[in-house]
């Protein structure tokens, strides 16, 4: 399955769901496939048999990781899984005016999925809510990068 990514969406106010909507639109305008999966009812079984995935979240509160993808970061904490067959992306979303914790549940999702052995494919997309730039356009000139990286079949 070397052609199909899995988008997670995590999202408070549902901005996320629209950037979850442009890269699989950008995934198959790249030759691919992609499903949407929003974080709600998942845990870290998600990733059992690895593959490509793409995360993306935003950042809620002080920090911290939407309502809804808080299930699925405190499964990968606990469960402790193997993801050494999981290869990702990240788009995270938050706002610099909380210099504190811009894109905090991105970084999180980052660190927890390395530490898990997954392997990130290119650098993480933080966007600013303060830039003036629609999500979903950051995202579409960020997959032009990333989507052809992401589809190349590996062999595992």
């Amino acid at each position: 399955m070397g052609d199909s990514v899995r988008i997670l969406v995590g999202t408070t106010t549902g901005n996320t769901q629209y950037v979850a909507e442009e890269a699989q639109f950008q995934l198959k305008e790249a030759g691919g496939a992609a499903e949407i999966l929003p974080m709600d009812e998942l845990d870290a079984g998600v990733f059992a048999g690895g593959g490509t995935f793409l995360v993306c979240v935003s950042t809620y509160g002080y920090g911290d990781v939407p309502a809804n993808a808080k299930k699925l970061y405190e499964s990968l904490v606990k469960d402790k899984p193997d993801l050494s067959t999981v290869r990702y992306g990240l788009i995270s979303l938050g706002d610099s005016s909380h210099a504190q914790t811009f894109c905090f549940a991105g970084r999180r999702f980052d660190q927890i999925l390395q530490k898990l052995g997954a392997r990130r494919l290119g650098e993480v997309l933080n966007h600013d809510a303060s830039s003036g730039v629609m999500p979903e356009e950051a995202a579409s000139s960020w997959m032009q990068g990333w989507a052809p990286g992401a589809l190349e079949v590996v062999a595992v």
